[in-house]
């Protein structure tokens, strides 16, 4: 037995028949082909399978398909605009946050979310939130700054430009 599903990701709209066992997590990576969000513990434990689902992060591997009709879902490879990495994947790349990169995807979902909530996130805040991704590589550190950094850089393209007048 199949289920029908309709469910906008990253902007298009899908239509599929779906087993009502199938993870959310599977149905992006198997079905639709979206392999950024990673598949590491099936027991939300390690975060790397973060999406955002109507707007806030959830983990795909506790959230079946069929759950997911009528959504709307931003995945890793939806974050980006007009081939511009978000701040958040600058970010990475220029702080050092990622080492294997595994964690990465899930990382950044999450930190999106905290800074769509609190744009100035204090280090502590930033750990409280990032608390449910493991990475085994760095030590936190460097993801931290990279939060940091790219949430500077989002309030700084926020600002309104003074206009000059000649």
């Amino acid at each position: 037995m199949s289920i029908k599903i309709s469910v906008t990701v990253n902007g298009v709209k899908h239509h599929d028949r779906v087993e009502p066992r199938l993870l959310l997590v599977h149905y992006l990576r198997d079905v639709l082909r979206l392999t950024g969000t990673h598949v590491g513990c099936d027991t939300s434990s390690c975060g790397a399978c973060t999406i955002h689902v109507n707007g806030k992060a959830a983990k795909s591997c506790t959230l079946l398909a069929v759950q997911a009709d009528k959504t709307k879902i931003i995945t890793i490879e939806g974050l980006a605009e007009d081939d511009m990495m978000h701040p958040l994947q600058e970010a990475f790349k220029e702080c050092h946050g990622l080492q294997c990169g595994f964690c990465t995807p899930g990382m950044i979902m999450t930190a999106a979310d905290l800074l769509q909530h609190n744009s100035k996130p204090t280090e502590e805040e930033i750990r409280a939130a990032l608390k449910g991704n493991y990475c085994r590589c760095t030590g936190y550190h460097n993801i931290v700054k990279s939060v940091q950094y790219a949430a500077a850089k989002m309030k700084a393209a926020k600002k309104p430009k003074k206009e000059v007048v000649l």
